[in-house]
């Protein structure tokens, strides 16, 4: 008899774990956050990581959540490795995860192919698969605002206002992975377009802190401009070997992963004129980041190591990332009628995002970005940019919005969304109308 209520009693403790487990899934928005707060990285996925949960705490502790629904975010560390990424994946994607953000482009490349079949989507917010950005091939998965291929097009508008393209030679020093080449189709095609000559220095990653030889190339060559797709340790190192041949740091632009507090603070004056694009504001002088200073830094629930770090380029991206999604939600939440939607509800308020300047303003990030608005057929947005310039102890912003040359990138966007899934008998599409 002792040991049959021993057994029901465990087995009533087990159902009432069960039931409240359930019930804060049922009550509950979970959104996992894939970081790398270790690695060769975490100097970006720290801040980015940060900025991240802090804008959902902001919401937890402000406003109760999303439409009074609680939102649960929960970090699975990566380390930057794509293997460890779809560990993750596979941890968190029964808990009810509504969507997934990498902050990776070979974890994101793993990812695609799984969320149509999870019907999770994944949001590789300014990173990842370029042809992604076509909705009907690739109906789970969003890289609002732009792409790699839209922005590289904006970095030479800038090149191409500022003295011209045409005649001339650009420099292309990439990370040697997935991440650097992404960008190398669309910048020889665009070079046949606009007349430019392209020379390209590949950097391994066991290079990234040692980069003579590469720019020994670069003094040989004479590029008129030089453009960097790199990350980590990488940035500062190129930003000082390019000062050291005495390369115009006027003349040498970085994408929006080689712009960050983190790069540059090493270096200090010595980059002083170094360029890179952006599309996040830089700052605290936002009230919903004011916001996040008041509902969670100040009252000590954030991870950031010092208060001066909110603002920042990559934490202000990783806040950005979580306005994008919890306005997706919100969006869901309104067309479906349900409080706690799924991966499936998810999707359709991704394709029905619409952060206009008059929504930016309503949600406290006036001026912050460009608009956004999703569709079926465009998962992208083609987003403008902004170029900044390090002044030699932080960055100022030098230009208005810079729109793409998305005429030109979107058929070859198309094209590239068609070779994906050519050798893909099985791929699920959609129907836009």
């Amino acid at each position: 008899m002792k040991k049959k209520l021993i057994i029901g009693a465990a087995a009533i403790m087990l159902a009432a774990s069960t039931w409240v487990s359930v019930a804060q899934a049922q009550d509950s928005l979970f959104v996992p956050s894939m970081t790398y707060r270790t690695g060769p990285f975490a100097g970006g996925g720290i801040p980015y990581a940060d900025g991240y949960a802090d804008y959902f705490n902001m919401l937890n502790e402000r406003d109760g959540g999303i439409g009074g629904v609680p939102i649960v975010v929960e970090e699975c560390e990566t380390a930057y490795n794509a293997q460890k990424g779809v560990e993750c994946y596979e941890a968190t994607k029964g808990k009810g995860a509504l969507a997934y953000s990498p902050l990776s482009t070979g974890i994101t490349l793993a990812l695609i192919p799984k969320s149509a079949v999870d019907e999770i989507p994944v949001l590789s917010m300014g990173y990842g698969l370029s042809a992604a950005a076509i909705g009907e091939q690739f109906p789970w998965t969003f890289v609002y605002p732009t792409t790699y291929w839209n922005q590289l097009s904006s970095i030479l508008s800038y090149m191409d206002q500022n003295g011209g393209i045409k005649g001339k030679k650009i420099g292309f020093i990439y990370l040697d992975i997935g991440y650097g080449k992404e960008p190398i189709p669309v910048l020889e095609q665009l070079s046949e377009n606009l007349g430019f000559e392209v020379s390209k220095y590949p950097v391994g990653i066991k290079e990234m802190q040692n980069q003579a030889s590469q720019w020994l190339n670069v003094r040989k060559d004479r590029p008129d401009w030089m453009i960097m797709w790199g990350w980590g340790a990488m940035n500062p190192t190129a930003v000082k070997e390019a000062a050291k041949i005495r390369f115009p740091l006027d003349r040498f632009v970085g994408n929006w992963w080689a712009g960050a507090h983190a790069d540059l603070n090493s270096v200090g004056e010595t980059g002083k004129g170094y360029l890179a694009a952006n599309f996040s504001g830089v700052g605290q002088d936002f009230p919903a980041v004011q916001d996040v200073l008041k509902h969670v830094v100040d009252k000590g629930n954030s991870k950031v190591s010092s208060r001066d770090d909110v603002g920042n380029v990559l934490y202000n991206r990783g806040l950005f990332n979580a306005v994008v999604l919890a306005e997706a939600i919100a969006v869901a939440q309104k067309i479906t009628g349900k409080k706690v939607i799924t991966g499936a509800d998810m999707r359709v308020g991704l394709e029905n995002i619409n952060l206009d300047q008059a929504r930016l303003t309503e949600l406290g990030l006036e001026g912050f970005t460009g608009e956004i608005k999703g569709s079926c057929a465009d998962h992208e947005g083609a987003g403008p940019v902004f170029i900044q310039q390090w002044d030699g102890a932080d960055w100022e912003r030098v230009t208005d919005l810079i729109p793409p040359m998305n005429e030109t990138v979107r058929p070859l966007l198309e094209k590239a969304a068609a070779d994906y899934i050519s050798d893909k008998p099985d791929w699920q599409g959609q129907t836009c109308s």
